[in-house]
């Protein structure tokens, strides 16, 4: 983490007054994610790491600001990936209760809420990279980098599988799947892994043998499963089973990766690679953390929610870390001064080490931190991780790429915001640090 000056530090804290008489005593965290419904586990175990963060925290003391200690609160509602209710859940959190950050999944669920957070200058974050643009001068992705890590497993692949030559792959016609795919294209497409069978379906109605079937009947030397839900992941990988396949599958997540093993065999899910690894897992000792404690908050997660170990029961946490860390700095939750002092953070620590801000050019502003992710692989009937793969080297490499197949599926920011609204007129509404 870089130091600035205290002329910095100075301009960051006067950018707005300070909180001093009056000040509110508690600072709020609104979580407006889906707690219930296919999307479950992307949203309820965040929420279980985010109370375990703020216990922590307020054993601590709590945030500190100007001299002084403040205990934070954590409030949720339930949107369900549902738009409208994300709506009613964010005016709640923003009117109510005051929330100085609001913490969600993202997608499609945060298009219908953009207008409003953006217009309250409520700093709010996502776990999808692919949800910036400039008209979300509030919005950040620091703890995920959705769909952008995907790249380093399939670079993984190609160098620890070489004879893996084909594949074939499916995604969610939604805000979820569709910057997956154009990222995994990408990276099959980077290594010369040929792409034999491709297929779209809607998350709502699909079937897994519908979908895997003509999968299968390319005879790939690898499936992919792309970011499909955890309930689709499961009927997916356990059709593949049943049909007899023995090739490689690789996903995004594998959440509850022990229920997979018990619905096959060990054989079956022995290699089966995904990307977010257990806090038991000895790689994860030597790394910079965000609050470098990831064997104890992994054993006290499960002590205290038991079973519901996901990619997401982290992931919250981490963005809360990053943001605490800049609150302290700037001495304020004011989203104008809280921006400024994370950019002046510099290189940050996320959960698997040093990242940096970027974003500007595929997405119209740097609020999204890149670095290492880590490549997993279940061996033994554990998740262990393989490898990291740096996001920062591949982007250098391939970012055209990238580039390319996000815009074949109007996933860039200016496609997925209309036409004609050119980048030199809308950076005006940036947030000027």
């Amino acid at each position: 983490m870089s130091n600035s000056s205290f002329a910095q530090r100075l301009a960051i804290q006067s950018a707005l007054p300070r909180f001093s008489v009056g000040m509110r005593k508690t600072l709020t965290i609104g979580f407006l994610a889906p707690l219930s419904g296919p999307v479950e586990s992307w949203g309820l175990p965040g929420l279980q790491g985010c109370r375990l963060w703020v216990d922590w925290l307020n054993r601590a003391g709590g945030v500190l600001m100007g001299g002084r200690r403040f205990p934070v609160r954590l409030e949720s509602y339930d949107c369900g990936y549902d738009g409208a209710d994300a709506l009613t859940g964010a005016r709640q959190l923003v009117q109510e209760h005051d929330a100085a950050l609001v913490m969600m999944l993202g997608g499609d669920s945060f298009t219908e809420v953009r207008d409003y957070l953006m217009g309250q200058k409520v700093l709010t974050s996502s776990l999808l990279t692919s949800d910036l643009s400039p008209d979300t001068p509030y919005l950040i992705a620091p703890g995920e980098s959705l769909p952008i890590y995907t790249v380093t497993a399939v670079e993984w692949i190609a160098k620890n599988r070489p004879e893996i030559k084909t594949v074939a792959l499916c995604a969610q016609t939604d805000a979820l799947g569709l910057p997956a795919l154009a990222a995994y294209r990408a990276a099959f497409k980077a290594v010369g892994i040929e792409i034999i069978e491709e297929i779209r379906y809607d998350p709502g109605t699909a079937s897994a043998p519908a979908v895997v079937a003509p999968m299968l009947a390319a005879a790939p030397d690898m499936l992919c499963w792309c970011t499909s839900y955890t309930p689709m992941v499961h009927a997916m990988t356990e059709y593949a089973y049943h049909q007899g396949y023995a090739g490689q599958i690789l996903s995004c997540t594998a959440d509850c990766y022990e229920q997979l093993i018990a619905l096959t065999s060990p054989e079956f899910m022995e290699g089966f690679l995904f990307q977010f690894p257990d806090f038991d897992d000895p790689a994860l000792a030597e790394k910079a953390f965000f609050f470098n404690q990831p064997q104890a908050f992994y054993d006290e997660y499960n002590a205290r929610f038991p079973g519901s170990w996901t990619a997401v029961s982290w992931e919250y946490a981490a963005i809360l870390d990053i943001w605490q860390s800049a609150v302290e700095r700037a001495g304020t939750v004011n989203s104008v001064s809280v921006l400024a002092a994370m950019r002046q953070l510099g290189e940050v620590n996320h959960a698997f080490g040093p990242a940096q801000w970027w974003g500007q050019d595929m997405f119209g502003l740097d609020h999204t931190l890149i670095g290492d992710w880590p490549v997993v692989q279940i061996q033994g009937g554990k998740a262990r991780i393989v490898g990291f793969g740096s996001i920062p080297d591949w982007l250098a490499r391939h970012e055209p790429l990238l580039r390319a197949e996000m815009a074949a599926l109007g996933q860039l920011w200016h496609q997925r915001h209309g036409q004609g609204a050119g980048k030199a007129c809308l950076e005006a509404r940036l947030v000027v640090s």
